[in-house]
């Protein structure tokens, strides 16, 4: 036996404990940063003005995530399929609650049982939930490659590198590169063993920029939502906005990447805590991711909500 099949078999036999390995160093780096900035913590204060700032930016988040499942429905659009606004949101906010149950994948799951209940083939409907994630991974990188240069260095001899960074970018999400990602990650969901997710032999034929674009504007309201949950509780510089653009963009690309992390938990917040750590006081960091991911929470059940409100609205319209 190489060493190099000892190597992959030591990393087999690993691979089902990292998610728990992962969220339990995120949540013992959350609990320390809370134990050493509790009194900071404490002491912050919402005046009447920041419980309003919190009101807009829970109501943005919302829009993110409706405007992020009428970009499902683009794809879908995308793919050929003649798939309506209002059969494809309600499913999709209906649906978003489920990632924060382990392993990550239920919410993708329910989408491709339900667009195959609506007569979508499931390789179709696998292609499109495979599809999404990869585009908004884009556009949280087209932020950040955008971002980081700003921020680290003001040599203009950086614009040559950002210009790179986003040939790159856009390069990597064209058919000939996504179609084997799009193989690849289908094998891997089917491997994985938590659900049974079909795999296709479907091929992308043009540049998904229609929703490529969707994505981009989804993660904008995103980062618009945390920006204002920070402002919420003290005042931004204007100066600061692209730092604090560009750690969320990062943060919550982490978060939609890394194993183990159900919606993110933990690794969006130690990332931020990480990066903002020495720019702004630790425990207004603390407060504010805290408070983002109760919006982000409460935005998603209100989203849930409203899908099953408007299913239920449609269902009757049909039987009427």
């Amino acid at each position: 036996m190489t060493i190099s099949n000892s190597i992959k078999q030591l990393l087999a036999k690993f691979k089902p404990y990292l998610r728990w390995v992962i969220l339990g160093l995120t949540l013992f780096f959350l609990a320390k940063v809370l134990k050493d900035h509790a009194a900071g913590v404490a002491a912050i204060r919402i005046n009447g003005r920041g419980w309003g700032i919190l009101a807009i930016a829970l109501t943005i988040t919302l829009l993110a995530h409706i405007w992020s499942a009428w970009v499902w429905v683009w794809i879908f659009h995308y793919l050929k399929q003649p798939i309506t606004a209002a059969w494809g949101i309600p499913v999709y906010l209906k649906t978003n609650v489920a990632k924060y149950i382990p392993g990550n994948v239920w919410h993708f799951y329910g989408r491709i049982v339900a667009a195959k209940q609506h007569g979508v083939s499931l390789e179709i409907a696998t292609v499109s939930v495979l599809l999404e994630p990869l585009l908004m991974a884009a556009s949280a990188l087209i932020f950040a490659v955008i971002g980081i240069p700003l921020i680290w260095s003001k040599n203009s001899t950086f614009l040559g590198w950002q210009l790179l960074g986003l040939v790159v970018v856009l390069i990597a999400i064209h058919p000939r590169i996504l179609n084997p990602v799009i193989q690849k990650l289908s094998k891997l969901k089917q491997k994985s063993g938590s659900v049974k997710v079909e795999g296709t032999a479907l091929s992308l034929a043009s540049y998904p920029l229609v929703p490529l674009l969707g994505e981009i504007c989804f993660v904008g309201l995103r980062g618009t939502g945390f920006l204002l949950t920070l402002r919420a509780l003290g005042a931004i510089e204007p100066s600061k906005i692209p730092l604090l653009f560009t750690a969320f963009s990062l943060a919550w690309l982490l978060g939609l990447i890394v194993p183990g992390a159900p919606g993110g938990l933990g690794v969006f917040e130690a990332t931020i805590l990480t990066i903002l750590g020495s720019s702004f006081s630790p425990a207004l960091m603390l407060a504010t991711v805290a408070l983002y991911r109760l919006i982000s929470i409460l935005a998603e059940i209100a989203g849930a909500g409203l899908g099953s409100f408007s299913q239920l609205i449609l269902a009757k319209d049909n039987c009427s």
